[in-house]
């Protein structure tokens, strides 16, 4: 049950939650709960309100997925954030543990995706393809240990995958994700990709806010727990 713990940022229009690896953030086919559901409990315990819980998912990340969210608690800030990820006004940074180094310590991959939505997976391709949509981030090696590489990606497209297909294509499969081709599952079923911090322009005041997330609590993001 969602408890207020992992609430990075809230006001009256905006809300960022640090979603842990394992939940949807939205209800699906699973049955599981959904973060935007436990949110919406939430709210409605602390604040003691009668009526329903307005709560706007703003954007997801995949289930594996653990990071920053955002929320909005009113239909205006809902609809002037979807503006803003529509202009890609919001800078969303990510971390993502590889096996090996890459070739460059940093670069910008450009591909096109195609979503298969029967298999739920995306493939990543170096030219253009009939319904595949231009794919691009930039990454640098952020730090590394004996048997793994810290990638800080700036994800500049939103593509279904997107991270997942163009560093399993290119570099190197994340840390977990059997269905990228990673050799090994984790032992908790995520894959290392974190939704690191989210930087955006607040549709009220303004005022540019950047929300940053934990790493989380296992022995191998531990190894990075001082990158910043």
């Amino acid at each position: 049950m969602f408890d207020g713990s992992d609430i990075l940022y809230e006001d009256n229009h905006i809300m960022a939650v640090n979603k842990r690896s394992g939940m949807p953030v939205q209800a699906d086919l699973s049955g599981d709960s959904a973060l935007e559901d436990e949110v919406k409990a939430y709210i409605k315990r602390r604040d003691s309100k009668p009526g329903a819980v307005f709560l706007g998912v703003i954007h997801r990340i995949d289930r594996p997925v653990s990071g920053v969210v955002l929320l909005a608690k009113t239909s205006k800030a809902l609809a002037r954030m979807n503006e803003a990820v529509r202009s890609r006004d919001i800078v969303k940074r990510y971390f993502a543990l590889v096996a090996e180094m890459p070739e460059k310590e940093e670069g910008e991959l450009v591909h096109y995706i195609w979503r298969d939505g029967r298999k739920n997976r995306s493939y990543a391709y170096d030219a253009p393809k009939r319904d595949a949509k231009e794919a691009r981030l930039r990454y640098r090696v952020a730090a590394r240990s004996d048997r793994y590489v810290l990638l800080d990606i700036d994800l500049i497209t939103g593509r279904h995958h997107q991270i997942r297909a163009q560093l399993s294509k290119s570099l190197s499969p994340i840390r977990g994700d059997l269905k990228y081709g990673a050799p090994r599952s984790n032992p908790d079923g995520s894959i290392s990709l974190h939704a690191r911090s989210m930087t955006f322009t607040h549709p009220v005041t303004k005022e540019r806010i950047t929300v940053t997330a934990p790493l989380p609590d296992d022995r191998v993001w531990n190894l990075f727990m001082d990158v910043r």
